[in-house]
């Protein structure tokens, strides 16, 4: 466990006189008892020099994502937006334009997700910490605890594009740079993975009844289903030959073992990781068609404990640290 879970782990330890919950801190979001249903919350935060550099990002961009990233961990336990609350941190001297330009609204109108409240302060840089609440039916939402021994881990759209567009933004004359400039339209669809991520809110529905388990992918592969491992108390096997990547990645890293470390340990990808039982797979199958989106088998659950990846040493593979 990493510092960054420590800390979690500890702050969470001294709260434990706070009221109990159907489920949560330890999924992707809570759930709440509401009325006939549940609601799901969660929270996350995007901070400059952390999660993006201000000189390379787009206000249209920054906005976008502070809502993506928490509607991908509803997206995780089934839910359907419903609110949000912004908390918005920013320098003396942030103009009203500056604050229109933001992209959250137009993804808050495209998801149905309404803006209820929040607040603003003056901060070092500028920062968006977003709460969103989500709908599901009692009893029904996605937990990282549902995985047995048996089950196969599935993996939507492709892994890695949101590390390669980071790469290209702040080493825009690095090797991965200099390979794709004859595919300049690969290049364009890695940053937009990096700077305007999309919620899985979809897939997330459709997996209600499907999924034994589910988890969003913002930290790496390797890492979150190491989250999922210890939910469910059981061994994740993967095989990183099977991780699937783009073709903008794999004209970047041409070598296929640094290509696939990469996907499996880059992060911000914001795909689902899911476990099904295997007598499920025709159904996975039938919904990636419908929904026109890769679904891979990129491994099994297996009785014991942690993660163990096929070729290579998991503990290589950690994922991103908001505290490194």
């Amino acid at each position: 466990m990493g510092p960054e879970f420590q800390l979690i782990e500890a702050f969470v330890a001294a709260a434990r006189a706070s009221p109990r919950t159907p489920a949560g801190p330890g999924d992707d979001a809570a759930v709440l008892p509401r009325g006939r249903g549940e609601t799901c919350v969660t929270v996350d935060a995007v901070v400059e020099d952390v999660h993006f550099r201000r000189a390379s990002s787009r206000l249209e961009d920054i906005g976008h994502k502070s809502l993506a990233v928490n509607l991908s961990d509803l997206a995780s336990m089934g839910a359907r937006p419903r609110w949000a609350l912004v908390a918005l941190g920013v320098r003396r001297g942030f103009s009203l334009r500056e604050a229109r330009a933001l992209g959250f609204g137009a993804l808050a109108r495209k998801t149905g997700t309404a803006l209820v409240g929040g607040n603003v302060t003056r901060a070092p840089g500028l920062s968006l910490t977003v709460t969103v609440g989500g709908e599901v039916a009692p009893g029904r939402a996605l937990l990282r605890s549902g995985a047995r021994p048996g089950d196969v881990v599935w993996v939507s759209g492709t892994l890695g594009d949101a590390r390669l567009g980071l790469a290209l933004l702040e080493r825009p004359s690095g090797k991965e740079a200099r390979r794709l400039r004859r595919a300049p339209r690969l290049a364009r669809a890695a940053v937009a993975r990096q700077r305007r991520p999309s919620a899985r809110l979809e897939l997330g529905v459709a997996l209600v009844g499907l999924a034994s388990s589910c988890i969003d992918l913002s930290d790496g592969l390797v890492q979150d289903a190491g989250h999922v491992a210890a939910a469910s108390r059981v061994a994740v096997h993967l095989a990183l030959e099977a991780v699937p990547c783009s073709e903008a990645l794999e004209v970047a890293v041409p070598d296929a073992s640094e290509r696939v470390r990469l996907a499996a340990a880059g992060g911000e990808d914001y795909e689902l990781l899911f476990t099904t039982s295997p007598t499920r797979r025709v159904a996975v199958l039938r919904l990636a068609r419908r929904l026109d989106l890769s679904l891979t088998p990129v491994g099994e659950v297996r009785r014991g404990r942690g993660v163990h990846v096929r070729g290579a040493d998991a503990g290589d593979l950690g994922g991103f640290d908001h505290l490194a």
